[in-house]
């Protein structure tokens, strides 16, 4: 284990951002089905995971068709878009950049020859020795010539299409072969879907740090980052897939083998915040946990007040857990607008002061007189609860008590989620105390890092609690070559 000290998450823009995650992953092996279909609505249950692109690639078993575009899931695709990509196998991916710009050119599925054929690969996490493994490329093409697949690796600009490469460079194997070998070397949070003309495969980090699962369909299997997207499409939860594991399915049947033991550090926070509620996560439903977390908060930091409120739509499982504990009534008191998502048209100076009005309104009637817990799901840099708090007391709020559902977030994450950077994390330089002062709260309360283990029911060392304790699982590599863009040119980026 390694602290990350000095060491600063991804580049960002200035505002305020609550945590993202990369990407969302699906695949499907189905022999008469519609897999593109599939494919677009296991990605459409998958939206919450990325928001700035989204792919899929098919294959009929002659050829493989990619399509991929900057936007969300329904702005990409469209019936006629979908019935070009026909076939038996499909993957799919929803982005959200921790490594390499948002640009199309880093939009996935990433698609390259082999010696063999084709393939098409994409990748929820975040690979921690990309630099390294481009060296390896370097020298093979130095020492082999050049290798189908791997001619423009020494320009890839994401950590997805330097995996990419690697599976791809080693004209005497199989797919399969290079992955149960060339994972071994990868570092890094990685749950991967990837596939050429005739099989699906998937394959998961040693740590387990973001979930995969497999799903079991009528006539054929899925692979998905959330059993949500099992349940979209019909689909049956079987198993997750284990840390270490590669899986291959094809017209033989399912094949499982390990290209390395397991140390199992599956992510925290996807329990706080990430997963999608109706989730299952490691035996346990995402909903059930957060519920959960919201009642052992209330042990820790009650309050007397009239409401208790949710900040929507994240907080709301532990809002009703912490009234439950409480027995302070629940009330809905901020109401969010269903249909704002991802925006590409820049707010007036006048609109970025509305700030949080865009996505959030109160409810004037409920929260007028009233003392209020709002329970929040973190604080990253504290703006977001500030403009909320803000709004409730001009609705007339008499007192704001704010709780927070996970302990302090301390240190960035190079795992795969996108927080601030360390210095701009309202919590390393501020106590509770003094951030419930500078958000204009009454009070502020954060579950404690024991309280939040326990409610996940998984043993504390097979977790991965990084950004709240600063403990990292897998080392890290110096500070230089951990930033979003370490791997894009001056050139590259110039033209951003």
């Amino acid at each position: 284990m390694t602290r990350g000290d000095g060491l600063l998450s991804h580049d960002i823009l200035p505002g305020e951002k609550g945590p993202q995650d990369a990407c969302g992953v699906f695949g499907v092996w189905a022999p008469g089905e519609d897999v593109a279909k599939l494919t677009y609505y296991g990605l459409y249950a998958l939206q919450h995971r990325g928001q700035e692109s989204a792919g899929i690639a098919a294959s009929d078993g002659h050829r493989i068709l990619v399509f991929k575009d900057m936007g969300l899931v329904s702005q990409v695709f469209n019936e006629t878009t979908l019935a070009t990509l026909t076939g038996h196998i499909a993957i799919g991916h929803a982005r959200y950049s921790t490594t390499g710009s948002s640009v199309w050119q880093n939009a996935q599925p990433t698609f390259r020859s082999t010696a063999t054929g084709h393939l098409a690969l994409g990748h929820n996490g975040n690979l921690v020795n990309t630099h390294e493994l481009r060296a390896f490329l370097q020298e093979l093409r130095d020492d082999l010539g050049t290798i189908p697949g791997t001619e423009d690796a020494s320009a890839a600009s994401t950590d997805t299409e330097i995996l990419t490469a690697l599976l791809a460079a080693h004209p005497d194997r199989s797919l399969e072969e290079s992955a149960r070998i060339e994972l071994a070397r990868v570092r890094g949070a990685f749950s991967l879907v990837f596939m050429d003309h005739q099989t699906l495969y998937a394959a998961r980090d040693p740590q387990g740090v973001r979930p995969l699962v497999l799903g079991r369909l009528e006539r054929g299997w899925v692979v998905a980052s959330e059993t949500a997207a099992l349940d979209i499409v019909g689909a049956s939860y079987v198993r997750d897939i284990e840390p270490g594991e590669l899986l291959a399915i094809d017209e033989q049947g399912l094949r499982s083998t390990r290209f390395a033991e397991a140390a199992r550090k599956g992510c925290l926070f996807e329990f706080v915040y990430l997963a999608r509620p109706d989730s299952l996560l490691d035996g346990h439903t995402i909903h059930a946990v957060r519920t959960e977390i919201g009642r052992r908060l209330a042990r820790e930091h009650p309050v007397d007040a009239d409401l208790v409120i949710p900040v929507p739509e994240s907080g709301t499982p532990a809002a009703i857990g912490y009234a439950q504990e409480s027995g302070i009534p629940f009330a809905q008191g901020i109401i969010k607008n269903a249909y704002v998502g991802r925006t590409f048209i820049q707010p007036s100076q006048t609109i970025r002061q509305l700030g949080i009005r865009l996505k959030l309104n109160p409810l004037r009637e409920v929260i007028h007189g009233r003392r209020l817990v709002v329970v929040d799901d973190s604080i990253v840099r504290g703006n977001t609860q500030r403009a909320i708090v803000r709004m409730l007391r001009e609705a007339g709020a008499a007192e704001v008590h704010v709780r927070i559902s996970s302990p302090p977030v301390v240190w960035p994450c190079f795992y795969g989620i996108d927080f601030a950077t360390r210095a701009e994390l309202i919590s390393t330089s501020m106590t509770p105390e003094q951030i419930a002062r500078s958000i204009n709260a009454d009070s502020l309360g954060f579950v404690s890092l024991g309280e939040l283990v326990a409610s996940t029911g998984q043993p504390a060392d097979s977790l991965c609690r990084a950004c709240f304790d600063g403990e990292y699982p897998i080392p890290l590599p110096s500070p230089e070559l951990l930033g979003k863009y370490a791997l894009e040119t001056p050139v590259r980026l110039n033209h951003e």
